[in-house]
């Protein structure tokens, strides 16, 4: 993989330079390469901490892993893990219930997990959507004072990818209000599906993913931060959990960014400049899917920076 920018020295705490945002890059897929990447993108994580993960369906293999997580959870003052339940599929999480029984089984009990629709929603304002102006949300959403976005970067059967943007879109939506004002429509072609629910078309998806994604990252203002993780990426998103597909696009490492567009560019742009073989089929599922429109949506609702230095921290 040839990573796109190059390394610059005491960019330490930088988020942009010559117009360009800063995301910060490590090769080292381990604990101590998320704490590393981590503290270049905490200054502004305050108060009480929201740490907004995909939990996975039981035993999912894909998921990032729990001591790496555990340990950086234990770095960040007055934080938790937070969640939403599902939407209309069958799944280990659909119900407050179901979902907590499936956090034991994941192992995700180290440090409280706020589903945060459990007692509720709340709307929170989608600015300039041409699909929504406002997003509900769950309701414990508005107890934060900062979030950080920690994303196994990796395929979704709709996404097309699943970055940052994706883990808060829909991640952050309640289960029964909000994924269903994502989800819903009237086009039964793209998906070949006859369920209304999941009839909306590919790009409108990916809009209105991102416009919930907006009401989030503009609720959080300055605090709030991104991390992607690319590693074990199936086409499948770990929603699948033992019945995704098998991994065949090799590791990267980890990118980090203040910038939710420059994080998740950079990430889809590292999947892309893998030789062929190895990326065919990640690549195929984005593109079959529109799930580029994730990113020029992003650009087009003012999000962030689809320019990027990478800062490699393995050459400092």
């Amino acid at each position: 993989m040839t990573l796109l920018g190059s390394c610059i020295a005491g960019a330490a705490g930088a988020t942009e330079i010559e117009n360009k945002s800063v995301v910060y890059f490590t090769r080292d897929l381990s604990s101590a390469g998320l704490q590393k990447i981590y503290a270049k993108v905490n200054q502004d994580m305050v108060g009480k901490v929201a740490i907004k993960l995909h939990t996975g369906e039981k035993n999912g293999p894909n998921i990032i892993p729990r001591p790496w997580v555990k340990d950086l959870q234990a770095t960040i003052p007055n934080s938790n893990i937070v969640e939403t339940n599902t939407y209309y599929y069958p799944s280990d999480r659909y119900t407050t219930e179901a979902h907590r029984e499936t956090l034991k089984v994941n192992g995700w009990t180290f440090c409280p997990v706020d589903i945060l629709d459990e007692e509720g929603t709340v709307m929170l304002p989608v600015k300039g959507g041409k699909h929504f102006k406002e997003m509900s949300m769950g309701g414990h959403i508005v107890n934060y004072d900062s979030m950080l976005v920690l994303t196994h970067f990796k395929g979704h059967v709709m996404g097309g990818f699943g970055g940052s943007n994706k883990n808060i879109g829909i991640g952050c939506a309640d289960g029964r209000i909000g994924k269903a004002m994502i989800h819903t429509g009237d086009n039964k072609e793209e998906w070949g599906l006859t369920d209304k629910q999941w009839q909306v078309s590919k790009d409108a998806f990916m809009e209105r993913m991102t416009e919930s994604s907006k009401a989030t990252v503009d609720h959080f203002g300055k605090n709030i931060a991104y991390i992607n993780i690319l590693r074990n990426m199936s086409v499948s998103c770990d929603c699948e959990g033992v019945n995704a597909a098998p991994v065949v696009t090799p590791d990267i490492g980890i990118f980090a960014s203040t910038d939710i567009l420059a994080v998740d560019q950079a990430s889809v742009d590292a999947v892309f400049g893998l030789p062929e073989k190895d990326k065919a089929d990640l690549v195929e599922r984005m593109t079959s899917r529109h799930g580029l429109r994730q990113l020029s949506y992003m650009k087009e609702l003012g999000m962030g920076n689809d320019k990027y230095i990478i800062v490699d921290l393995d050459k400092e």
